[in-house]
Parts: structure tokens; C-alpha cells; sequence
């Protein structure tokens, strides 16, 4: 199959080596013509250290080329989808796959990324979600996601694709909790950061964690998603890898803003996306729509974009009134 990759990022250069190992004819597209260039070169992605780009992965920078592409995967940012969705409707095969592996919403809309994309073209589009930092799929190790989509063939076709023996797919038909689970992850991912960098421990880690799944899972079943999904590898496995993980840019962005460093400041030396901070503000505008109670992302909300003070925010959520963890029946 001849596949394009939109996005020259760490997620975007793993997953070409990952099909090209399963016999593909890869293409990887980078909105930048210098960094293609510089990538045909050196064979190198700094996000990547250690990995050596094989040769027969096919470096552009010119959209018309990806329109010979049978399956189209897009990996570029959540700013980025809508503009590069445009572009890519211009060229693209009818008959064409895309397969969405980004993970966020759309700034202004707080659309689904998968929405953005089928807002700008009629070809089917598949999500492709879970725990799988680009620098660890790269380097082959065993890795488990899940391809999601409302027909059951265009989801196994996403699995066959990508599936091999370090690289798990299994599959769903709830692309709403697929992708909400995967965008909402990043703001607890955050917290726990945050957390960390304020020197607090494994416990709080616990309860973030926890207590953050609760509210994701609590909007996302309103929004239309499944409740098993957010129990899932979309749901906690992204949850746990992103929250612990020293590769997540999210967690990193996190430590800096508990250790003190202004918010800003924080997401400008992490130098990429930090998808939780615009996460937070999309967050926000859909439970209060929704209804839907969320107190932990209401807080990072409030530390990321209103200046409060993380140590009040902490305080604040541990004061809260009194709460039974489930529905009870007492005797």
C-alpha cells in the first residue's frame, strides 16, 4: 500500500518506520521544505534521538504528492489539522483512507479532530489512539493502541495496516470516546506534572490520576462515548503513560509550572505542543455546556489561563465537600 504521513513531529516520524516494516511504500510530508530537506540528509529527527531514518523513507515537502497515496495519516498538531486537511482535500485520491493520529481539539471550535477533517473532505476517516510515545515505537518496543471507526472494515483495515509484532492494534467502533479520552488525558497529564514539580508524591499522582478519569470518562459518556472505552487503552493506558512518563511534553510542561515558572514561560521551553494547555480551555467550554461537573480540569483551567495560584488550586480541591466515590445504596 502506498501510505503518506502529514507531520515531520516525533509521532509523524515513528510511524512511517513502523510501515515500512510492514511493507509499505511510505511518504512523509512536512509543511516546512527545510526541515525535509534536512531530514533526507541527515536521516536524523532530533525528537528521535538515536534513530536512523532507513533510506527508502521518502522525504517532501509538496502537497500534490501525497495524492497518489492510498491511505493518508495525519500527525501534524491540533492547530495545524484543519489548514492541513484543506490542502489535503485538493489532492486526495476519492477512494482514499485518512487516519487521524493526532490527539486534541480544534482551538476554536473545540471540534474533534476527526471532525475537522471530515468538515473538509468525503473520504473515510479512522482515529488511531493509545499509549505509544513516538521515541519507544521507534525503537520497536511493545506498544498496544486502538484503531477506532463507525464502520468495523475501515477499522480492521487501520489495524492490518499498522498491526505487527511490537505494534498491538485492536479495534473500536466508539470514535467519540476514542478521541475524547485521548485529548482529555493531556490536562490530568498536566496536573500530575504540576504536582510533581511542587514536590508532592505518589499519592497525589494517584489520586489525579484517578479522580481524572472519573470527570474525562463522566463528560465523555455525555458527549456521546462509551464508558468501557475510557477503561480502555485510549482511556487509562494513555492516561498512566502520559501522566508518568518523562517523554510526555505535558507532564514536562507541568514540573516547570509547579516548580514556579510561569505558565507561558513553562510551554516555551518545552519547544513543542503542549496539547493539554489548549486542551484545558476546550475542556472548560464543553462541561460547562455539557453540565458536566470537572473539578480538576476546572482547576487547571483556572492556574493555566487565569493565573491562579497553584498551591490554592490544590488546596481548593482537597476542601471540596464531602463526596461518596459511587452511587451507594446503604442499608
Amino acid at each position: 500500500m502506498k501510505i503518506a504521513v502529514l507531520g515531520s513531529g516525533g509521532w509523524g516520524t515513528a510511524l512511517p518506520l513502523l510501515l515500512l516494516e510492514n511493507g509499505h511504500k511510505v511518504l512523509l510530508w512536512s509543511s516546512h521544505a527545510r526541515k525535509a530537506d534536512l531530514l533526507r540528509q541527515s536521516r536524523k529527527n532530533p525528537m528521535l534521538e538515536g534513530v536512523m531514518l532507513p533510506e527508502n523513507l521518502i522525504f517532501t515537502s509538496e502537497m500534490a504528492k501525497v495524492g497518489q497515496a492510498d491511505m493518508v495519516v495525519c500527525a501534524v498538531p491540533s492547530f495545524a489539522v484543519r489548514e492541513t486537511a484543506r490542502m489535503l482535500a485538493a489532492v486526495i485520491a476519492p477512494g482514499a483512507v485518512v487516519v487521524s493520529v493526532s490527539k486534541g481539539f480544534e482551538k476554536e471550535s473545540a471540534l474533534r479532530l476527526s471532525q475537522v477533517i471530515a468538515q473538509e473532505m468525503n473520504n473515510p476517516v479512522a482515529v488511531l489512539c493509545g499509549p505509544s510515545h513516538a521515541e519507544e515505537v521507534a525503537r520497536r518496543i511493545p506498544t498496544a493502541c486502538v484503531a477506532a471507526s463507525g464502520s468495523r472494515e475501515l477499522a480492521e483495515l487501520v489495524q492490518d495496516t499498522f498491526m505487527n509484532r511490537n505494534f498491538r492494534v485492536y479495534t473500536s467502533s466508539d470514535v467519540v470516546g476514542v478521541e475524547l479520552a485521548a485529548a482529555l488525558k493531556n490536562i490530568i497529564a498536566l496536573c500530575c506534572g504540576i504536582c510533581d514539580g511542587m514536590g508532592y508524591g505518589d499519592n497525589t499522582k494517584a489520586m489525579l490520576m484517578t479522580r481524572g478519569l472519573v470527570e474525562i470518562s463522566r463528560l465523555g459518556v455525555v458527549l456521546g462515548g462509551k464508558k468501557e472505552t475510557f477503561g480502555g487503552l485510549a482511556g487509562v493506558g494513555d492516561l498512566i503513560v502520559t501522566c508518568t512518563s518523562m517523554h510526555s511534553r505535558n507532564r514536562r510542561a507541568g514540573i516547570l509550572i509547579g516548580q514556579g515558572i510561569p505558565v507561558m514561560e513553562a510551554m516555551s521551553q518545552i519547544n513543542a505542543v503542549v496539547e493539554g494547555y489548549y486542551a484545558a480551555q476546550n475542556a472548560w467550554h464543553l462541561a460547562k455546556r455539557a453540565g458536566v461537573e470537572m473539578p480538576i480540569s476546572d482547576a487547571a483551567y483556572q492556574v493555566l489561563y487565569h493565573g491562579k495560584d497553584v498551591h490554592t488550586a490544590i488546596q481548593e480541591l482537597m476542601n471540596r465537600s464531602k463526596k461518596h466515590e459511587t452511587e451507594e445504596t446503604w442499608i
